[in-house]
């Protein structure tokens, strides 16, 4: 498949090949971006972003309604590259374009409500002869680093949000799922996208993706992925906005009051979707140790019921992990847990990237599935006698994206949603939820700034204050 570069399909002759995780089957390759293919992307970015600065609202709202459309009608070539490229089951994917069809029509519904708000000058001594307003302008050229997880829509929640403001995209998608990323260029290209503006550049992250991101005429970065990365984004992009999603290692917990097959529904849904590769997934799980035993029962019987297998199948309800590294990883943090003196009441067990669901019991705090992102279906499950306590451990890392509490007490409640470092805290719901218009983003190491279209559309916006003296 070829990329895109300025509206136009490019190839090369150094290509990465695309594999299917559950069996390293072939998928596709996709070209590897020269020094020049990047310039000529950013170059023309730049004339397209003067072009979509005066493309009236109306215009960019058509794009997208009409990329919306192209999504609901081409669901069938997404849904089976998804599962190719990512791994993913086919509900999953198909719910993935589903969802990302949303997203454009949420973009453009923003799209429409993109204002400023006037002044009150006269408050301040010696200004009564002043009128003004501020006003919101796109920032310019963004540029949208995807990850491989949920490749399609969190794409969409870059590039629809770009497109309402009036930005110029450039899109990197990850090495491992660009087949999807380059379609959806198809589609917005075909809904009117101006060629300028768009481009989707495949290759490498440490040498294209650095070089996009350190490019000063980039006026913002939107990234999602790990906090190493990031990092690293941060060091070499210089003088910009930067809008990072990143890591987590999400908390549920259930308190005496909660209910219990609520909060097991959650761990299911939340720990073992996608196999774990989310970035808010259940991996963390305090529960009160009179409601203890029945919670780990009942988690245990509901995952021994999971298919897990080829993703292509309609029976499956779990597929593999992106690939054999990291599922070799995940199946090393397992051993370590269990080692340090955590108890292992399910799973364990991987068939080349195919990992059993885990569940793990007491796992001592200093193990990596305590501290740090899985990114695998396991969780770990430990006991705790107050409140208090599971606050403070579910506080205890570098992360703070997530998290979910089970209570029927409003005081809990209150509590727990007063004292938890995170971004989002979900009530009788787990930390996976999330609605795409809602702010959504982290404390501490899980990012900067906020996702969710409105929220989003502020990130890539400048605002610009008007000043009138009306005096003599």
């Amino acid at each position: 498949m070829k990329m895109i570069i300025a509206g136009k399909f490019v190839d090369r002759e150094k290509k990465i090949e695309v594999r299917y995780p559950y069996n390293n089957e072939l998928v596709d390759t996709v070209p590897v971006a020269t020094d020049e293919d990047v310039e000529e992307a950013i170059k023309a970015a730049v004339e397209g972003s003067r072009i979509m600065k005066k493309t009236p609202s109306w215009k960019r709202v058509e794009i997208l309604q009409k990329t919306a459309e192209l999504l609901e009608r081409r669901q069938k070539e997404f849904t089976e590259i998804l599962v190719k490229e990512v791994g993913k089951t086919i509900k999953e994917a198909a719910a993935e374009v589903k969802r990302t069809a949303e997203l454009f029509g949420l973009s453009a519904e923003e799209a429409k409500r993109i204002h400023g708000e006037t002044l009150p000058f006269d408050a301040l001594k010696n200004s009564e002869n002043k009128r003004g307003f501020y006003l919101r302008e796109p920032v310019g050229v963004v540029a949208a680093i995807v990850p491989f997880n949920v490749p399609l829509a969190l794409c969409a929640h870059k590039v629809g949000p770009a497109i309402a403001a009036g930005n110029a995209v450039i899109i990197k998608p990850t090495s491992q799922t660009p087949l999807n990323n380059i379609i959806l260029g198809e589609c917005l290209l075909e809904a009117g996208m101006p060629p300028e503006a768009l481009s989707v550049v495949t290759g490498p992250g440490g040498s294209v993706g650095m070089k996009i991101v350190s490019d000063r005429r980039i006026r913002l970065v939107s990234f999602t992925g790990s906090v190493q990365t990031g990092e690293m984004i941060a060091k070499h992009a210089g003088l910009k906005k930067l809008a990072f999603e990143l890591g987590s290692n999400s908390a549920l917990i259930l308190t005496e009051s909660g209910n219990i097959e609520k909060a097991v529904k959650a761990a299911v849904s939340g720990g073992f979707s996608l196999a774990g590769q989310v970035c808010i997934s259940v991996q963390r799980i305090y529960v009160h140790r009179s409601v203890y035993n029945d919670f780990v029962n009942t988690l245990v019987e509901r995952l021994r019921s999971l298919k897990v297998g080829d993703p292509a199948s309609e029976e499956t309800d779990m597929g593999p992990v992106i690939d054999e590294e990291n599922a070799e990883r995940i199946e090393n943090w397992i051993k370590e847990a269990v080692e340090s003196g955590g108890k292992l009441a399910l799973g364990g067990t991987r068939n080349y990237t195919l990992v059993q669901p885990t569940v793990l019991l007491e796992v001592p705090k200093n193990t990596k599935i305590m501290n740090e992102e899985l990114f695998g279906p396991a969780v770990a499950v430990n006991s705790f006698d107050s409140l208090d306590e599971a606050i403070k451990e579910a506080n205890s890392t570098r992360y703070g994206l997530q998290v979910g509490v089970f209570t029927s007490n409003i005081s809990e409640a209150f509590k727990a949603l007063e004292e938890l470092e995170f971004g989002g805290v979900m009530i009788n719901e787990g930390p996976r939820y999330r609605a795409d218009f809602m702010p959504y983003g982290g404390y501490k190491d899980s990012g900067i700034g906020r996702e969710g279209v409105r929220f989003a559309i502020e990130e890539m916006t400048e605002l610009k204050t008007v000043a009138f003296d009306i005096g003599e």
